[in-house]
């Protein structure tokens, strides 16, 4: 009886193992689409004069706590200001 309940258990682990595999595979797949879709949205972006850096550097900081993009800013300024370049 102890065997069975074993195989059972197994079972049900290769099961669930299979099921999160299968479920990232998929997320991955959605993942890769969005990724190509982020991608030609940024070739639109280029194609109508918009600098991509740019937008890429402010998609990063909207990310961002107010307090957090001014302690980046304030750190920034300060290595500025060290190096001469203020």
């Amino acid at each position: 009886m102890d065997d069975i309940t074993s195989d059972t258990a197994q079972t049900v682990a290769v099961g669930q193992l299979r099921a999160f595999i299968e479920r990232i595979e998929r997320l991955e797949e959605e993942k890769k689409t969005i990724s190509e879709d982020i991608k030609e949205v940024y070739a639109e972006l280029k194609g109508t004069g918009f600098d991509t850096k740019a937008v890429r550097s402010i998609i990063r900081l909207r990310k961002k706590e107010e307090h957090e993009r001014q302690e980046e800013e304030a750190i920034i300024q300060l290595y500025k200001d060290a190096l001469g370049m203020s």
